[in-house]
């Protein structure tokens, strides 16, 4: 039987694996989790990401998780907002702010998966994916 939600399947991972203080994590792979781990590389809440096969021959994406020292995560939540049952969609003059700016908002957009700062400066609206703060 298929996942319904693989991007909360990947935040959940992520967010799981932040709290236990893992160094990395292994999520499926697609095309959206790998632009939305491409974003979280781009600004710094992640170290890395890599597509490996398991022993099965399947496809992973393999998340390098980055922590700051022992006892802080660069990470401190990650949300899904955008879900199956209730997808949210913003105009490019009503993009949210995730915590005032410190954290960002990823969105699915016509330009490819985006935050909401460089989608305010390209002026196009989409699909609010997540918020990572």
């Amino acid at each position: 039987m298929g996942m319904t939600d693989p991007i909360a399947d990947m935040l959940t991972r992520i967010r799981n694996a932040n709290k236990t203080r893992f160094p990395s994590v292994n999520v499926h792979a697609s095309q959206m989790n790998i632009n939305i781990a491409k974003v979280l590389k781009k600004y710094g809440y992640i170290n890395a990401y890599d597509k490996v096969k398991d022993e099965k021959g399947r496809q992973f994406l393999k998340i390098t998780l980055k922590y700051p020292d022992a006892k802080r995560a660069v990470i401190t939540n990650i949300k899904r907002v955008s879900k199956p049952g209730r997808r949210v969609y913003v105009a490019s003059g009503k993009i949210p702010k995730t915590l005032n700016g410190y954290g960002i908002s990823i969105l699915s957009t016509s330009r490819g998966v985006i935050t909401d700062e460089e989608a305010r400066q390209l002026n196009v609206g989409g699909e609010v994916l997540c918020q990572v703060w």
